[in-house]
């Protein structure tokens, strides 16, 4: 089926005209980007396919979290200040000046909502040419809990596969697992973090569309201190690309 990855924290961009609203340190938020970016991602799940198309959200997460609901009401992660906007760090020091509604709704307007209209989009033709799609959200995580997460367990497997009661078929979840574990990966489902992003015009509507989280362990790739690949990247770059082959395929 035709299929939509979405790499929504690979970047570490931040406007200038944003950078205003920190109220941290320069060295602070260098610190904090590094920390909250999926490094590398837009890298390592780059795939050329007939079927497939990507979509890679352009500002650091930082400015705006396109995959948080819109809504902090609707958003678990908005009592940790961690929204769609956040305005607490990691550690839960403040990380922006406060900001009115309407501020908050100008930086919605410019970067969040853009972005989610051009993922339905996608999805849409998709599902207009083939009836059918599979959205692969792509992202990496800490091997070791920050502050904000709501999960604290010290396990942190390889991959984490992130699952939506509604848009991920039990039978998908099996064939993926099963083919990162071919690979050599430690593999556990909805652990530490959980969920996959499908967008509001078909969540929980439309069956067709179907969603999986995909999850690499930092420690894996890269130097977690700098976000820096490290000698291991290059390998588990193939065993990813051979995952996301049969995936896609």
């Amino acid at each position: 089926m035709p299929v939509v990855i979405h790499i929504p924290h690979s970047s570490t961009a931040i406007p200038e005209q944003v950078r205003n609203q920190f109220c941290i340190s320069a060295k602070e938020l260098e610190a904090e980007i590094v920390r909250m970016t999926d490094s590398h991602t837009d890298d390592l799940f780059a795939f050329c396919g007939e079927e497939v198309q990507t979509l890679i959200y352009p500002a650091s997460r930082l400015v705006v979290d396109p995959e948080r609901f819109r809504d902090d009401a609707e958003e678990p992660m908005a009592k940790r200040g961690m929204g769609a906007v956040y305005t607490r760090t990691a550690h839960g020091q403040a990380l922006r000046l406060p900001l009115s509604e309407d501020a908050r709704e100008v930086l919605l307007s410019r970067f969040y909502d853009p972005h989610h209209a051009r993922l339905s989009e996608m999805v849409q033709r998709a599902l207009e040419e083939s009836g059918e799609c599979l959205i692969l959200d792509a992202h990496s995580f800490p091997s070791a809990a920050l502050p904000c997460d709501l999960d604290q367990g010290a396990c942190r497997p390889d991959i984490c596969l992130g699952t939506n009661a509604f848009h991920t078929p039990n039978a998908l979840v099996a064939y993926a697992e099963a083919i990162f574990r071919a690979e050599g990966f430690s593999v556990a489902v909805d652990s530490p973090y959980a969920g996959a992003l499908v967008p509001m015009a078909f969540w929980g509507k439309d069956e067709r569309v179907r969603a999986l989280m995909v999850e690499v362990n930092r420690q894996l790739y890269m130097d977690e201190s700098t976000g820096e690949r490290h000698r291991g990247y290059e390998e588990v770059r193939v065993k990813i690309q051979s995952c996301l082959a049969r995936l896609c395929g």
